[in-house]
This record gives structure tokens, sequence and C-alpha cells, in this order.
């Protein structure tokens, strides 16, 4: 669910998500481990395929597959799922709400990112924090 809030120097209203997570918040629920269910709504916000969604988690698509909707996913699985939902809504507030938007430019390499999708740069922590930094970069109108 998102909130409507304005920007300070903005002359529009911008939708913020309200489900972002705080990094406490990630800690805490990654050292409890969140629902395999979880990887499918968080891949439904714009349409991320089985096979990103498990790369980007660090697993392979088939251990993904096999695992049961309401199995927690490791640690280490589940931070990630929670750093990518709050990339996610950080892109979808970037694009304006447009998913196909954010999926393409999610598909699309990047200079910025030596040529990579953003996409590709998430199997490490390090590359959700470049992603999200090129989407700053974006929100304030600095284009690579």
């Amino acid at each position: 669910m998102a909130t409507v809030a304005s920007t300070p120097g903005s002359f529009r209203n911008q939708l913020v998500p309200s489900r972002s997570f705080t990094e406490q918040e990630i800690i805490a629920r990654s050292r409890q481990g969140v629902l395999r269910s979880e990887a499918d709504r968080v891949a439904q916000l714009v349409g991320l395929t089985d096979k990103e969604v498990a790369a980007a988690l660090g697993l392979s698509a088939s251990y993904l597959h096999r695992q049961k909707t309401d199995q927690r996913i490791s640690q280490d699985a589940s931070e990630r799922l929670l750093l990518l939902e709050n990339l996610l809504y950080h892109a979808l507030d970037t694009f304006d709400q447009r998913t196909a938007t954010v999926l393409g430019w999610l598909r699309t390499p990047l200079r910025e990112l030596d040529n990579q999708t953003p996409l590709q740069t998430l199997d490490t922590v390090t590359g959700y924090t470049l992603v999200d930094r090129v989407l700053g970069r974006i929100d304030h109108g600095i284009f690579g």
C-alpha cells in the first residue's frame, strides 16, 4: 500500500511505499526467515520471473520451486528478499508506479553498472546498494 507525500521542492505528489523496511527490520526479519510465499508476492510487484527472483536471492530456480510456500527461506535469502522488496518499491516510486518501465529498466544494461543490468548486479548484497544509488541519482535528475 502506498501513501501520498509531497517532496520539498517538488511540483507533484509522489507515491511513497509504506512497506519499505528499515535496516533494523531487515535484520530482525532476516534472522527469523521469511516465508517462501513472500518471494512470489515480491516478484509480482513488477512481474519478475522465478528465475530472476531466485538469482537475486542467491538461490537456484529449482531449489526455490522445491520450497513449500509455508517454509521459511534461509537468513541470507531472507535478507536479499527484503532488500529486493525495498529496491522494487524505490524503483516504483522513481518511475511513477509504472511496472513495465521498472521491469524494462531492471533488464537493461547500464553504463553505471559496467554494462550489466540492475538484475545481474543483485547477485551480491553490494549490488543492491549500487542499484539503489543509481535510482537515487535518477530521483535527483543525475543521469549516468
